[in-house]
C-alpha cells in the first residue's frame, strides 16, 4: 500500500493553501467570502459547491489532516489520531459512548460507508410536525441523485462476508427480509478497517472528493484549529475566533507562535456536527428566544448482541456492513413503540474488547472466541414520540461539549425488544451462544433461555451497554422559528448571515445511517447558498 497513490500529498505538493499543526500557524487574520466550520459530510459538500461558484472559502477544522499514507489499519494509533476524545466521547452520564469524527474529513473518513436515502416516513414526520413541507421525497430526490453520482454511492454486489451473511441467513429462516446496502466506495479492496481510515482511497468520503476539490479551487484550509465562538452584533455574525490546538485536541502552547486567528467573512457555516455547532453557538452566547439550541439531539442510541458460531466469522475482514434488515422499523408505527435497524457491524480487537461486558476470566474467556464472534446491532429510531426527546447539548465548566441524553423506559423498552430480536436472528442462523451485550446478561445456548434472560434483565443505564456513531439534531430545521434553530433554507433564524450545514439540522432521527441524508439536504441548502451569494447555478454532478 505505501506505493499507492496519497492525493492528499500529492495536493500538498501541488501547493495547496493549508496552515495548522505542522503545515504552519495561521495569521492572525483571514478575510474571506464564507468561513466553514468543519471538513465533514456537510462541510465538504459546502465547500466544494461555494469554491466552485468563485467565492473565496475557508474551512476550520479541530482534527488532524491526515491521509492514507497515515492510515496503518491499526486501532491503537487511529482511535487516539482521528476521533473525539479518542473514540471515547460519551454522554453526561457516562451511559452511552459515542463515536464521531475528528480529522479532516470528519467523520465520513472513519465511517463503514453506509449509504441510505431519508426513509419516506422520516420525512412525511418532518412535513407534519416541524412544517417542512420542501423536505418531501420527490424534492429531495434530484439531490440525493447528485450526491450518489458525485460519491459513487452504488448498491454493494459483492457477496457479503460471513459476519454480515449471517444477519442474512437467520432473517431469512424467521421470514423477515434483508437487503444490500449501498455504499460510497470505488475499487474497494475489502479490507474491512474503514473505519480506521481508508489505506486506499477508495472510500468516497470528504477527505478524497470534496474537500481536494474545493482546495484545487483555491480554498484555503486551517487543520488543528478550533472555533471557539462567534462574535455578534446587530444580527450578523462579524468574526469567528479560532485557536490553535494540539493533535490530540489540547490547546495549542502559546510557544508554537500564533495560536490565534480572527477570521472575517461575508457568511459563515457552521458544520462542526451535532453536538459541536450547539457548542460552538453556545459559547458565542448566540441568540435562543424559545429554548431550542442544543435541544433535541438524537444518537440512533444503539445495543448490540454477541454470539459464537463454530465455523470462523472473522468479523474484521471484508466490507463491515453491507446487509440490513428494517423489519422492526417497518412493522412499528413511525410514532409508536421504538422501532429499529438491525445490520451486522465489523469488529476489531480493542472495540471489541472494550465493548464487550465482563472482567477477568469471564471476559478472557469470550476473548477467545473472538474470530467465532458474531455481533448484531440495533440503531434505535428515536425522536417521533412525546417519551423520546432526544439529548441537551451542554457546555462544561471550561467550555468543551456534553450531551446529556437521558434513557427513558420508552427508549429501554425498545433496547429490550432489539435484544430479544437480535438473540432470535443469531440462534436462527446457528449460533452456539448468544451473549446480550448487558452488564447481567449470561452466555445463553438457547433461544428459550435467552429469551428468558432477556426478559428479566433490568434496562438500566450503564447496566445495558449503549453506544452510537449518529449524531443528529441541537439546531433543528423547523418552518417556525418557535420550533427550531434554523430556516428551512439552512440560514439561522436570528443570525441572517450564518448557516447550519450538517446532521445538527435533522429535527428527528433518520432511521437509517444518516450520512447520505447530510449529503442530501445539504446538497441543497447549499445550492441555495451559492444563489442567494452570487446569482449563480451550481450543481454537484
Amino acid at each position: 500500500m505505501s506505493q499507492l497513490q496519497d492525493p492528499i500529498r500529492d495536493g500538498l505538493r501541488r501547493g495547496w493553501k493549508v496552515l495548522g499543526g505542522a503545515r504552519g500557524p495561521a495569521p492572525e487574520k483571514i478575510v474571506c467570502d464564507v468561513a466553514i466550520v468543519g471538513t465533514g459530510a456537510g462541510a465538504g459538500i459546502t465547500a466544494e459547491l461555494l469554491a466552485r461558484a468563485g467565492l473565496n472559502v475557508v474551512m476550520v477544522e479541530e482534527g488532524p489532516l491526515k491521509s492514507s499514507s497515515d492510515f496503518k489499519q491499526k486501532e491503537s494509533e487511529a482511535y487516539p489520531q482521528l476521533y473525539q476524545e479518542s473514540a471515547a466521547r460519551k454522554t453526561e452520564d457516562k451511559a452511552i459512548n459515542i463515536l464521531q469524527g475528528r480529522c479532516v474529513g470528519g467523520s465520513t473518513t472513519v465511517n463503514w460507508t453506509s449509504s441510505f436515502r431519508t426513509p419516506a416516513a422520516t420525512l412525511q414526520f418532518w412535513q407534519d410536525h416541524f412544517d417542512l413541507p420542501d423536505y418531501s421525497v420527490d424534492g429531495l430526490a434530484p439531490y440525493f441523485a447528485q450526491a450518489e453520482k458525485r460519491l459513487n454511492i452504488l448498491p454493494w454486489l459483492t457477496p457479503p462476508n460471513e459476519n454480515n451473511e449471517l444477519l442474512r441467513r437467520g432473517a431469512a429462516r424467521l421470514n423477515i427480509q434483508a437487503a444490500a446496502i449501498s455504499r460510497n466506495v470505488t475499487g474497494c479492496w475489502n479490507l474491512g478497517s474503514c473505519g480506521l481510515g481508508c489505506p486506499t482511497n477508495a472510500k468516497q468520503s470528504m477527505l478524497v472528493t470534496t474537500i481536494p476539490a474545493a482546495l484545487d479551487l483555491g480554498a484555503r484550509l486551517l487543520s488543528e484549529t478550533r472555533v471557539e465562538r462567534f462574535e455578534l452584533a446587530n444580527g450578523k455574525v462579524t468574526a469567528m475566533v479560532c485557536q490553535s490546538v494540539m493533535p490530540n485536541g489540547a490547546l495549542a502552547p502559546a510557544g508554537r507562535g500564533v495560536v490565534a486567528t480572527k477570521i472575517i467573512a461575508k457568511h459563515y457555516v457552521l458544520a462542526g456536527g451535532a453536538i459541536n455547532s450547539p457548542a460552538v453557538l453556545l459559547r458565542s452566547g448566540a441568540p435562543d428566544p424559545h429554548g431550542v439550541l442544543g435541544a433535541r439531539t438524537f444518537l440512533h442510541p444503539v445495543v448490540m448482541s454477541s454470539s459464537v458460531f463454530s465455523q470462523k466469522v472473522e468479523a474484521w475482514s471484508g466490507a463491515p456492513q453491507t446487509i440490513y434488515t428494517d423489519h422492526f422499523l417497518d412493522t412499528q408505527a413511525i410514532d409508536g413503540p421504538m422501532g429499529y435497524k438491525l445490520e451486522a457491524p465489523p469488529l476489531h480487537p480493542v472495540i471489541f474488547a472494550s465493548t464487550v461486558p465482563g472482567m477477568g476470566q469471564s471476559q478472557g474467556d469470550l476473548l477467545k472466541t473472538f474470530p467465532h464472534n458474531h455481533t448484531l446491532l440495533a440503531l434505535l429510531r428515536d425522536g417521533f414520540h412525546a417519551q423520546s426527546r432526544g439529548g441537551q447539548v451542554k457546555l462544561r465548566g471550561d467550555g468543551s461539549a456534553v450531551l446529556d441524553y437521558p434513557l427513558t423506559d420508552y427508549v429501554m423498552d425498545g433496547a429490550r425488544r432489539a435484544l430479544l430480536s437480535m438473540a432470535e436472528i443469531q440462534f436462527a442462523a446457528g449460533a452456539r451462544q448468544v451473549f446480550p451485550l448487558h452488564e447481567m446478561a449470561q452466555p445463553y445456548t438457547s433461544w428459550a433461555q435467552a429469551r428468558d434472560a432477556i426478559h428479566a434483565l433490568p434496562m438500566k443505564p450503564l447496566l445495558t451497554k449503549i453506544v452510537s456513531a449518529h449524531v443528529m439534531g441541537g439546531c433543528s430545521l423547523a418552518g417556525h422559528e418557535k420550533r427550531g434553530v434554523t430556516r428551512p433554507d439552512g440560514i439561522h433564524w436570528q443570525l441572517g448571515n450564518l448557516s447550519i450545514h450538517d446532521g445538527s439540522i435533522f429535527p428527528t432521527s433518520i432511521g437509517a445511517n444518516p450520512q447520505l441524508s447530510i449529503y442530501g439536504a445539504v446538497n441543497r441548502l447549499a445550492q441555495g447558498l451559492v444563489k442567494k451569494l452570487t446569482g449563480r447555478d451550481v450543481a454537484l454532478a
